[in-house]
């Protein structure tokens, strides 16, 4: 699914949950180049605001706050940084080593993947959480029976905003 907004472009891919162990071969995480910027600060404050937006939704769905997991977090970071720099292609490849790298960090029973990328906007942030839920399976990840989350947002050169958000449910 993707919409095109007039002020800037936004790109959403279907959520990608995974319910129960994953029985293929898993490719390695890639290998990413860092992205220099001066603004990680702002990345941060970034992620925090769309990690707040998404715990927002769920309690207007009388739904429990997710909690923000760093090392989760970190792992999604690592998705957007490769989508940023076009080492991957946008999307959910390589979910299944990114989720099998989150079970080094935290036993899960369900998973589940939203990403989104977009420029041109003044809050970044709102237009991936909006371009979520009006999203059916972006929607039901985010309202999903997840306990956990991570939040990885990254901006490249050209000013794309990249983002990735796990969510988890513990074991």
């Amino acid at each position: 699914m993707f919409k095109l907004p007039l002020m800037g472009i936004v790109f959403l891919l279907g959520g990608c949950t995974f319910l129960s162990e994953i029985n293929s071969i898993v490719q390695p995480l890639p290998k990413v180049t860092p992205i220099v910027s001066p603004n990680n600060s702002n990345l941060a404050q970034l992620e925090l605001s769309v990690y707040q937006q998404v715990n927002d939704y769920r309690a207007s769905k009388n739904l429990p706050p997710l909690k923000l997991d760093p090392q989760i977090s970190e792992k999604c970071r690592i998705h957007s940084q490769a989508m940023a720099n076009g080492q991957v292609p946008f999307g959910h490849g390589g979910s299944k080593a990114r989720f099998q790298a989150v079970r080094q960090v935290v036993r899960w029973q369900e998973i589940a993947e939203n990403v989104a990328f977009n420029s041109g906007y003044a809050d970044p942030g709102k237009e991936a959480v909006q371009g979520w839920i009006e999203s059916p399976s972006h929607q039901r990840n985010i309202v999903g029976k997840y306990d956990l989350t991570g939040m990885g947002i990254v901006r490249n050169a050209k000013g794309e905003y990249y983002f990735t958000q796990i969510f988890v449910r513990k074991r």
